[in-house]
């Protein structure tokens, strides 16, 4: 039988869910900073494009940390 939907601790998750993708987009910009000479360009777009998605999904949580609260 399937667990009940427990969404006490949403906001909390959400949270630890931001500050997880702000870690990863930070390391990634840092990376770039650093290795930007040694990188093909594919690489850095691909890298840059991660980020524009991690932004995104930074807002979304964002947004939803607000409807919980």
């Amino acid at each position: 039988m399937a667990k009940p939907d427990d969404r006490s601790n949403n906001a909390e998750r959400l949270r630890n869910a931001v500050q997880n993708t702000q870690g990863n987009l930070e390391e990634a910009e840092e990376y770039l900073d650093e290795h930007a000479d040694e990188i093909g360009s594919e690489e850095a777009e691909a890298i840059s494009d991660k980020n524009a998605r991690r932004r995104h999904a930074i807002e979304g949580m964002e947004s939803e940390i607000e409807d919980e609260s």
